[in-house]
């Protein structure tokens, strides 16, 4: 055989190779049509979501009868499907169905796919239909106040409440109200927590309180606010995993440093120990996986369990039975979040698949998950957690070999297949990431390479360490010690990826962005993974190149343009940041109180508003909304006034603005200073060893340049009414409303404050309801117009002449002013009057300086001066002691 004949078959084998790896994709139609359907189902009432359904079913109807019509017409002539030579078809439906080749025509194949894809649609359509009517059916509809019986989904998140009590948010299903059983209902349930207990999945909770119906499209149905009391414990199946979850939690917090923090978190997904520092670390190096249960896990309890069955010599389908159980078992222990359910699902088709001799390809697997996880729960559709973990789930299917493959052409292979299944996981889900948090994690796929050989240690010695610590001896707590290595390396790699230069890239939020994202995905995956043609490849590269070149180019010059239509000599801001505070007073020298909880976003904001350097920053308590951001600001700062210091939380947000040169003050009741033209006074806490949390956030009475501002932190009611006590010196022009709107409100502060305009920072659809109904009312009543952030984005406000304000929003809102994409400072019929201005007490005329407390000394000055758009300068710095 000559060498082109040999070549013959290896060129016929290239030509007929996909770009894409072969899966069975006869699923993949109706899955995403399912989920298309139960998506847009979820956000419309029970009516509109039936007749969504009904229409889907009569479409699979239509779509079959014509299959069976085509399939009909075609057998009436030659036995392969088409006529016999010389006849006449009546119609061109004979000619449509038949086949060149003899089988199945393509008419009959294209109605068949439409029809089972449809079917997808209408089942999980109908399924959403249904449980919306058992939604508005529900005796909680139209109620005011209610005692529900509430079991719980999982471990309820807690925080630091009001008055130092523990407030808790917990989802779950109310089963009971008012004594009586109903059909189980998702509600949210938020209150102060009675009593210390340690509360998990299948717990019960009674809740007392008032009853508010949640937005469309939200997984829970109606949210219920009062105390929160324990009612019942879980049953037996489900209670036996609490004390390995609390056994594992107990002994990691004994570990030191982040190691122990994240080896929960890599064994069965436990958090709750994470900083608000590394958790945003591991976020920003594409790490945050790691902790979220998901098919790697999975895979390996069902591998560890398949694998003692045959070491048992079981047979095969007692094996998978035996595998089967341990899983189930696995996502107990773990708690059946979206991911988990996805992975545990998908495992379980494929051990069916094995046991059946079948076998069964994984993104028909994953495919048929989709359907049946959304046919029982079509609210999984808006889940976020659930959409990544079935995308990375198929970039893993579709993209690591084809990527593999071509990146082994210029490295060894075990190096490729290292590289190719961190890109082929963050290519599929940077869409969705994008919507998260606009941005590209550039440092990604090189911290998962590095993290990837600890990873697997740290989750399975985690695992054993867990399931051995309630036994005698010392084996579960040596255990524990070795998975804290690998823990602390990724953990290590996180921060230290974190932190590098250039490590995050802006991209443009919202839908857009996340279309063009996954348009830039698409095209890289095609390029890298080997198109057919050269022509492909160029169009793939050139579409690419323009799907990025559109956010990069609007997340850079964006706030560039729309920050050139903002007044110049604006004096004070509230910052776009998401669920969180970050408020900026400008006059000569940049005052910026908090950081939300995002360093991007605020690198965005401080773009916006041409912010170089912050004089002072002032960090009212620890909470992540209100500190996440510091480092974004590390090495621009140049004094740091804070409150009650409350161990590893508040260390871990001083750290990096410490490195980067800033001097720390912590800051009480009487402490005065001045920064340019702001000058400001503490009005809270009363106490610098105040117990941290939200009553402990420091107040500040602020004059910027002659507009007068109360900066509430998170005091809640009770702290507030001893604040009033105490005095608060209003009336004010603008206040910052106390936690973000929420309903824990003293009306009578807001009304002595007698604020004309009221700042909340607000993230868009958060889960806390804020701002709540009653705190708008509230703020109504005391004449003060609210501007909030999470639909004006960015707010700027500068003085009129005539009294009033200027106030630019970076998008126009019903509550801001009519702006644009482009926003721009507004008319004198647009401005917002000002109370009777009364001057601030604790203005001496001086440039710069502090008056602290009790006496305490005056320490050396700030190292820099402000940079601060536009070309202002701080004209003496403030010092502290």
């Amino acid at each position: 055989m000559t060498t082109g004949e040999r070549a013959a078959p290896e060129q016929a084998a290239e030509r007929a190779r996909p770009g894409l790896p072969r899966q069975r994709a006869g699923l993949a139609p109706p899955a995403v049509a399912a989920w298309a359907a139960a998506w847009a189902a979820t956000g419309l009432a029970a009516g509109a979501a039936w007749v969504v359904a009904l229409g889907c079913w009569l479409l699979v109807a239509v779509l079959l009868a014509i299959g069976v019509v085509a399939r009909v017409r075609a057998r009436g002539g030659h036995p392969h499907g088409g006529l016999e030579r010389g006849g006449s078809p009546r119609d061109g439906w004979a000619r449509a169905a038949r086949h060149p080749h003899g089988g199945q025509s393509p008419l009959v194949r294209l109605a068949a796919v439409l029809a089972v894809a449809v079917a997808g649609a209408a089942l999980t359509a109908s399924a959403a239909a249904a449980g919306l009517a058992a939604r508005e059916a529900s005796p909680l509809a139209g109620a005011d106040r209610a005692e529900l019986l509430v079991e719980l989904d999982g471990a309820p998140s807690t925080f630091a409440g009001f008055g130092g009590e523990t407030t808790v948010r917990a989802e779950g299903r109310a089963v009971a109200v008012d004594g009586r059983p109903i059909a189980p209902v998702p509600v949210v349930a938020m209150g102060g927590l009675s009593g210390a207990p340690r509360l998990g999945l299948g717990d019960r909770i009674a809740v007392e309180g008032r009853v508010s119906a949640e937005e469309p499209g939200e997984r829970a149905a109606y949210r219920v606010s009062g105390v929160v009391r324990q009612a019942a414990s879980a049953p037996l199946w489900i209670a036996w995993a609490a004390p390995l979850r609390a056994g594992l939690h107990d002994a990691a917090a004994t570990l030191a440093g982040d190691g122990g923090a994240l080896v929960p978190g890599l064994a069965i997904g436990d958090t709750s120990l994470v900083s608000d520092s590394l958790d945003q670390a591991m976020k920003q190096s594409s790490l945050s996986h790691l902790t979220a249960v998901s098919g790697a896990n999975c895979t390996i309890v069902t591998a560890a369990a398949f694998a003692f069955g045959a070491l048992l010599r079981l047979p095969r389908g007692a094996r998978v039975v035996f595998a089967l159980a341990a899983l189930g078992a696995f996502v107990v222990l773990v708690t059946p979040e979206a991911s988990v359910v996805r992975a545990a699902v998908m495992a379980a088709i494929v051990l069916v698949g094995l046991a059946s001799g079948r076998g069964a390809g994984g993104l028909a697997a994953l495919a048929l998950a989709v359907v049946g996880l959304l046919a029982v729960d079509p609210w999984l559709s808006r889940d976020y957690g659930f959409a990544l973990s079935v995308l990375a789930t198929g970039g893993l299917l579709l993209l690591a070999t084809p990527l593999a493959e071509r990146l082994a052409r210029w490295m060894p292979v075990p190096l490729a297949a290292a590289l190719a299944i961190p890109a082929a996981a963050q290519l599929a889900c940077q869409p969705v990431l994008v919507l998260l948090a606009p941005e590209l994690a550039l440092v990604g796929v090189a911290a998962n390479l590095l993290a990837a050989p600890a990873a697997p240690i740290g989750t399975v010695v985690g695992l054993v360490a867990a399931l051995l610590l309630p036994l005698p001896g010392h084996l579960g707590a040596w255990l524990l010690q070795l998975a804290w290595v690998p823990a602390a390396w990724i953990a290590a790699i996180a921060r230290y990826t974190a932190e590098l230069p250039g490590a995050r890239m802006p991209w443009l939020p919202g839908p857009a962005g996340a279309i063009l994202a996954g348009v830039a995905a698409l095209a890289l995956g095609w390029v890298l993974a080997g198109a057919r043609s050269r022509r492909a490849t160029i169009a793939a590269a050139t579409a690419g190149a323009l799907a990025l070149a559109v956010p990069l180019g609007g997340a850079w010059l964006g706030p560039i343009v729309v920050g050139a239509s903002r007044p110049a000599d604006w004096s004070v801001a509230m910052c776009d940041v998401g669920q969180g505070d970050a408020v900026v007073l400008r006059a000569d020298a940049v005052v910026m109180v908090d950081t939300g909880p995002d360093p991007a976003a605020l690198d965005r904001c401080r773009r916006l508003l041409g912010i170089d350097r912050v004089d002072v920053l002032v960090l009212t308590h620890w909470d992540h909304d209100h500190v996440g951001g510091t480092s974004a600001l590390a090495g621009d700062v140049g004094v740091v006034l804070a409150g009650p210091p409350d161990g590893s939380r508040s260390a871990d947000a001083l750290e990096p603005l410490e490195r980067g040169g800033a001097r720390v003050e912590h800051a009480v009741r009487g402490d005065q200073g001045a920064a340019g033209g702001v000058t400001w006074r503490v009005l809270w806490p009363a106490d610098a060893g105040a117990e941290p949390g939200n009553d402990a956030s420091i107040v500040l009475a602020a004059d910027v340049a002659g507009i007068r501002m109360l900066l509430l932190g998170d005091l809640g009611e009770q702290a507030q009414r001893r604040l009033l006590r105490e005095g608060v010196g209003g009336p004010y022009d603008i206040v910052k409303v106390a936690h973000h709107g929420s309903a824990d409100q003293s009306a009578e502060l807001y009304r002595e404050a007698g604020a004309g305009i009221g700042l909340v920072g607000v993230g868009a659809d958060n889960g806390y309801g804020h701002p709540t109904a009653s705190a708008l009312g509230m703020l109504a009543d005391a004449g003060t117009r609210v501007l909030r952030t999470d639909r004006s984005g960015t707010i700027a406000l500068a003085a009129a002449a005539d009294t009033g304000f200027e106030v630019w929003t970076e998008r126009a809102s019903q509550e801001g002013p009519a702006g644009s994409a482009v926003a721009r400072t507004l008319d004198a019929a647009d401005r917002m009057r000002r109370p009777a201005r009364r001057e601030a007490p604790w203005r001496d005329g001086r440039a710069a300086g502090v008056v602290h407390a009790a006496g305490r000394r005056p320490g050396p000055r700030a190292p820099r001066r402000s940079r601060s758009s536009p070309g202002t300068r701080c004209a003496r710095p403030p010092s502290y002691s």
